[in-house]
């Protein structure tokens, strides 16, 4: 580590989850030297899924690089899939960023943009499967690291995300003394990932997923079919 301040951007589009990225963002601010932004199209208030609006601090037009770029996911993710300015600004913060990353469905995000071709990624366990029409190797875990690309699975697995970058970055130590600081220390019920859930928990969500957001699965395989041409 140095000095200078280790600036950390997190996209923002309407309909973000916003636990994807106020998750590691609690982490993420008290590692030292993090210096945190979130970026979007404009600087108009953006509006997550759960209704609460959050005023963006940068826009893509700013003359910023970045350290490390976090992508949160959402339902508002194949339009971010589809939005020319967001892919382009992704692509440009990538090559010079020391880690690009993403929460939950933000991994699609990334690999719509080109930028997982080739890597081992994470997703929400729902989602997974459509990474590899990217090119990218689906991975069921809850954060997955390869080379400087760091994913992690849904929502609340972006907290999880947060201590691994704290950990690779400033040593184990570190980490585990922010997570003593925030008392992070869950006590879930069974049953939060497919293999753990009773089957009959699992089969009722996965049918209501399917269902309710056929859309969306529609939506991802147009999108990479044109991927995939082009």
């Amino acid at each position: 580590m140095t000095d200078q301040p280790f600036r950390i951007a997190f996209l923002l589009y309407p309909g973000v989850t916003q636990l994807d990225f106020t998750g590691p963002a609690e982490t993420l601010a008290r590692m030292p030297g993090a210096a945190l932004s979130f970026v979007a199209g404009s600087d108009a208030p953006i509006a997550s899924d759960c209704g609460l609006s959050v005023l963006p601090t940068a826009t893509f037009d700013d003359d910023r690089a970045f350290d490390m770029i976090c992508v949160p996911g959402g339902p508002g993710c194949t339009e971010a899939m589809e939005d020319a300015a967001t892919l382009d600004w992704l692509r440009r913060q990538a090559t010079e960023a020391s880690y690009v990353t993403s929460v939950c469905t933000g991994s699609l995000v990334l690999a719509a943009a080109g930028l997982l071709r080739g890597y081992r990624a994470a997703c929400h366990w729902a989602w997974t499967d459509k990474l590899a029409l990217f090119g990218a190797t689906p991975v069921r875990e809850r954060v997955v690291i390869d080379r400087n690309r760091i994913t992690a699975g849904g929502v609340t697995a972006g907290i999880d995300f947060g201590f691994r970058v704290i950990a690779e970055r400033c040593g184990r130590d570190i980490a585990e003394a922010i997570q003593l600081g925030i008392e992070y220390a869950p006590e879930p019920l069974s049953g939060g990932t497919p293999d753990s859930a009773r089957p009959e928990i699992r089969d009722l969500v996965t049918a209501a997923i399917n269902q309710r957001l056929a859309d969306r699965h529609a939506a991802i395989d147009r999108i990479a079919a044109r991927f995939a041409a082009g």
